[in-house]
C-alpha cells in the first residue's frame, strides 16, 4: 500500500472509531488494508531490500522518460517512445510482483529474465528503427524472432499482474490469425504466414504499440503522474474533509460521504479498485458504524468508486482513448459525459438516501465533523491544478499539453509550499507565490523552459533545509508510485493491442457488427441488450480499458450503422464495461471491498448492482434520446428543439431514477408495500422505453404512485398523532454496528 492510501487510512480517526482509543478497531482496519491488497499486488509500497531499492529506481527512470518526452525536452519518434514505454512495463511489473509475493528466488529470477528480455525488445527496436521501416511487411528472421520473444514476455507479463483472463481472451484472437482459415464461414479467414502476423503484431502500429499503447504511454501516464502527485500533495485529506463537512451531518451522512469523496476522486483517479481501496479503508467501517449493513456499505462504495471511471475530467483513462479513436477534441467526450456522470452519482445518493431512511439511520453529530469551508481555506491551492487543466482541456488544448501544464503546477505548488512557510510576513509569501504563477503562465508564451528552472531552483532551496527535504522525498515516492500505478493500465493497453490488431488484419469486427445491425434492423433494444450483455461478459475478466476497446471495434460500427450517434455508441459499451466490475461473478471492485466490508464479494455485488440500477438505465435513455448527453439528433429534439430536449430528457431521468430507487428499496416517505413498488417500477420502465404513449403511461404511473403514497403515509399518520402516540425513545439514534 502507498503512503498515499496510508495516508487515507488514518483520516479522521475520531469520526471513524479507528484511533488509538477505539480498542482493537484500529488493528482490525490494519487487517482489512492487508487482505485488500492481495486482490491487487501492486498496491503494496516496494519491498524494503535491495531488490526493492532496485525496483523503486527503476520506477523513477520509467516516469522520468515518460516526463522528459511529454514535455519535448528529449524528442524521440512516437514508435520508439512505445516501445520503450512496453518495456519498461515488463521490466518493472514483473520483477515487482515476484518480490511482492515473495516467491521463491528461482521464480525471482525469471522474472528479472523476462523483465530484461522485454526492455532488449525495445532497444532492437531503437536501435533498428530505420531498417524496420524499410523492411516493412518483409521481415528478417531475426525481427521474427525479437517478436515471438516481444509478444511471450507481453502475455506472461499480461497474467502476472492481472489474472489470466485478458491474456486468454488475447491468446484466442491471436490464434484465429493464425489457424483462421480452418473455421467454418462467416469465420474462417484467408490464413496468414506466421513471419506476417508477428510482423503486424510486433512492429508498427497495429499490434502491440497500436493507438492504445500511444494513449497509455502520453496522456494516461502524465494523467496518473497527475493523480499521484495531488494525493501526495493531500487531496485525499481535503476530499474526505470536504465530503464529512458538507454531508456528514445528513440523514444517513456516512455512506453519503462514501458517495462524495469517491465521486471526486474520480476527478483525479481513474482506478476504480484503487478508489474502493483508498477511500473504502475510510468509508466502508463509518458506513458500518452508523447502521448500515456491511454488505450494502461494501456495495455502496464499490458503486460510487466505479463511478469515479465516468467522472470527468479524467475518467479511468478512457477518455483519451476514446478522444483519439473517434478523432474528435477531448472536450467532447468530457461534455458527453457529464450529465449521466451527475445523474449516476445522483442516484446512488439517493438510494442511501432512501437506506438511511427505511432503516432510520442519522449522520454523524456536528462535534465529529471537520468544516468543509475551513478545509477548503486551507488547501484550498490544491484545486487549482484541476481547475486549470479542466480549463484547458475545454478550452481545446490537447490532453497532453493540458496534462503537461497541471503536473507542473502541482509540482510547483508541493515544492513551494515549504518555502512559502519559512518565509516571513505575509506580503512576502504574497509575492512568492505570484513569481510562481508567473513563472507557470510563462508556458504559454516561452515553452517548458520558464517551468524547467522555476522547479529547479525550489528543488536546489528545498534541499538545504529538513521540511524542503522532506518534500522532495514526497515528489521522488510520488514519480515511483505513479510508475507503479501505471502498469496494469498500460500492461492492458499492449495486450489489448493483440485484439485491435487481429481485427484490422483479420476484419473479424464486421461479421459481429453485421449480426448486431441484422438484429437492429429488427428491433434496436435487442440490438442493445445484446452489445450490453457482451460488455458484462467481458468485462468479468477484463479492465475496462481493453473491454471498451474491445466492444467499440466490435459494437461501435454496428450501433452507427443503426442510427446512433458516434459519441452515444461508445459511451454505451463504456458505461456497460464500468458496471460490469459490479456483477458478479467476477465483480472485480465488489471483492476488493469484501475484507474492508468483511462480508461475502457477491453479496457485496447484488448490492452494487440494486444501488448502480440507474447505472444500466442512462445508457439507453441516451441511445433514444441523444440529448441526455448533449449530442445533437434523435426524434425529440427535431420535433421540440435542443434546448427543450435536454431539459425534457433530465428531467424524465431524474424522475425514472426516483422511481427505480423506490422501487428498489422499498421506501420513499414511509415503507412502500409490495404493489407500491411494483407500480413505482412499472412508471420507471415505461419512462425509459422510447415507444408510442410509453412517457405518458409512465407521467400517469408516476402522479398515481406518489400520490396514493403520500395519501396513504398521511393517513396512517393522522390516527397515530391523534392518540398521541410518541415515536421510540431511540429512533434517529445512529444504530450500533453489529
Amino acid at each position: 500500500m502507498s503512503d498515499g492510501e496510508r495516508r487515507g487510512l488514518e483520516r479522521n480517526q475520531a469520526a471513524t472509531g479507528t484511533g488509538a482509543g477505539a480498542g482493537g478497531a484500529g488493528d482490525a482496519m490494519a487487517m482489512d488494508a492487508e487482505r485488500a491488497e492481495l486482490h491487487d499486488p501492486l498496491s503494496s509500497s516496494f519491498p524494503a531490500s535491495l531488490e526493492g531499492r532496485i525496483l523503486f529506481l527503476i520506477a523513477i527512470a520509467f516516469s522520468t522518460f515518460q516526463l522528459l518526452t511529454a514535455a519535448h525536452l528529449w524528442d524521440l519518434p512516437s514508435q520508439i517512445v512505445r516501445a520503450v514505454h512496453v518495456g519498461f512495463l515488463c521490466l518493472l511489473g514483473l520483477p515487482l510482483v515476484a518480490a511482492v509475493r515473495h516467491e521463491p528466488r528461482a521464480l525471482r529470477a525469471l522474472a528479472w529474465l523476462l523483465g530484461l528480455c522485454g526492455m532488449a525488445v525495445a532497444a532492437y527496436q531503437w536501435w533498428e528503427y530505420k531498417a524496420l521501416i524499410f523492411r516493412a511487411g518483409s521481415p528478417l528472421v531475426q525481427d521474427t524472432v525479437v517478436g515471438v520473444v516481444a509478444l511471450a514476455v507481453l502475455f506472461v507479463a499480461t497474467w502476472r499482474i492481472m489474472g489470466p483472463a485478458l491474456p486468454i481472451i488475447a491468446g484466442l484472437f491471436l490464434g484465429y490469425c493464425l489457424f483462421g482459415q480452418h473455421l467454418p464461414s462467416p469465420f474462417v479467414t484467408r490464413g496468414y504466414d506466421f513471419s506476417q502476423v508477428m510482423d503486424h503484431m510486433a512492429f508498427g502500429t497495429e499490434g502491440i504499440y497500436g493507438i492504445p499503447t500511444y494513449v497509455s504511454s502520453s496522456y494516461i501516464f502524465l494523467f496518473i503522474l497527475f493523480g499521484s502527485f495531488l494525493e501526495r500533495a493531500g487531496m485525499i485529506r481535503l476530499f474526505t474533509d470536504v465530503a464529512l463537512g458538507l454531508v456528514g451531518g445528513a440523514k444517513g451522512g456516512a455512506a453519503k460521504v462514501a458517495v462524495f469523496s469517491s465521486g471526486l476522486m474520480g476527478t483525479i483517479s481513474g482506478s476504480g479498485v484503487a478508489n474502493v481501496v483508498t477511500t473504502g479503508q475510510f468509508t466502508i467501517p463509518l458506513m458500518k458504524r452508523f447502521g448500515y449493513r456491511p454488505e450494502f456499505a461494501g456495495g455502496v462504495e464499490a458503486t460510487a468508486s466505479m463511478g469515479g471511471q465516468i467522472m470527468p475530467p479524467v475518467m479511468g483513462a478512457v477518455a483519451f482513448i476514446m478522444a483519439e479513436t473517434l478523432d474528435v477534441a477531448y472536450a467532447e467526450v468530457v461534455t458527453a459525459a457529464v450529465i449521466p456522470a451527475v445523474l449516476y452519482f445522483a442516484s446512488v445518493f439517493w438510494m442511501v438516501h432512501l437506506e438511511a431512511g427505511k432503516r432510520n439511520l442519522l449522520g454523524l453529530s456536528k462535534g465529529e465533523l471537520p468544516s468543509a469551508w475551513g478545509a477548503l481555506k486551507t488547501g484550498w491551492y490544491l484545486i487549482l491544478p484541476l481547475a486549470v487543466l479542466v480549463w484547458l482541456l475545454f478550452a481545446g488544448y490537447t490532453p497532453l499539453y493540458a496534462g503537461t501544464i497541471g503536473l507542473a503546477l502541482t509540482a510547483l505548488l508541493i515544492l513551494g509550499a515549504p518555502l512559502a512557510k519559512r518565509m516571513p510576513g505575509l506580503a512576502i509569501r504574497m509575492v512568492f507565490w505570484v513569481a510562481l504563477g508567473l513563472s507557470a503562465a510563462a508556458f504559454f508564451e516561452y515553452g517548458i523552459l520558464p517551468i524547467i528552472v522555476a522547479l529547479a531552483v525550489l528543488v536546489a532551496a528545498c534541499a538545504v533545509f529538513k521540511g524542503g527535504r522532506e518534500t522532495l522525498i514526497a515528489v521522488r515516492d510520488a514519480l515511483a508510485d505513479g510508475a507503479k500505478t501505471a502498469l496494469p493500465v498500460g500492461i492492458a493497453c499492449a495486450i489489448v493491442g493483440i485484439i485491435v490488431g487481429t481485427m484490422t488484419l483479420t476484419g473479424v469486427a464486421n461479421t459481429f457488427g453485421q449480426f448486431i445491425v441484422s438484429v437492429g434492423d429488427t428491433s434496436l433494444f435487442l440490438s442493445l441488450v445484446l452489445t450490453m450483455i457482451t460488455c458484462l461478459i467481458l468485462g468479468m475478466g477484463i479492465p475496462t480499458i481493453p473491454n471498451y476497446i474491445i466492444t467499440s471495434s466490435i459494437a461501435g460500427p454496428a450501433l452507427l450503422a443503426l442510427g446512433v450517434p458516434l459519441i452515444v455508441s461508445h459511451m454505451f459499451v463504456f458505461y456497460f464495461g464500468i458496471l460490469a466490475d459490479l456483477t458478479p461473478p467476477v465483480a472485480l471492485a465488489c471483492f476488493a471491498a469484501a475484507p474492508i466490508a468483511k462480508a461475502p464479494g457477491l453479496q457485496i455485488s447484488f448490492q452494487a448492482i440494486k444501488v448502480a440500477l440507474a447505472g444500466f438505465v442512462i445508457p439507453f435513455m441516451a441511445v433514444y434520446t441523444p440529448a441526455l448527453m448533449l449530442q445533437d439528433g434523435g426524434p425529440l429534439a427535431a420535433e421540440i428543439g435542443y434546448i427543450p430536449a435536454v431539459l425534457y430528457i433530465v428531467f424524465k431521468a431524474c424522475l425514472a431514477i426516483g422511481l427505480w430507487g423506490a422501487a428498489a428499496i422499498g421506501y420513499l416517505a414511509a415503507p412502500m408495500p409490495w404493489w407500491q413498488r411494483l407500480l413505482a417500477a412499472a412508471s420507471a420502465f415505461t419512462l425509459i422505453a422510447a415507444l408510442p404513449l410509453t412517457d405518458e403511461i409512465g407521467f400517469a404511473l408516476a402522479v398515481a404512485v406518489i400520490g396514493l403514497h403520500f395519501y396513504l403515509r398521511g393517513k396512517m399518520a393522522g390516527p397515530e398523532q391523534a392518540a398521541g402516540q410518541r415515536l421510540p425513545a431511540d429512533r434517529g439514534a445512529p444504530r450500533k454496528p453489529a
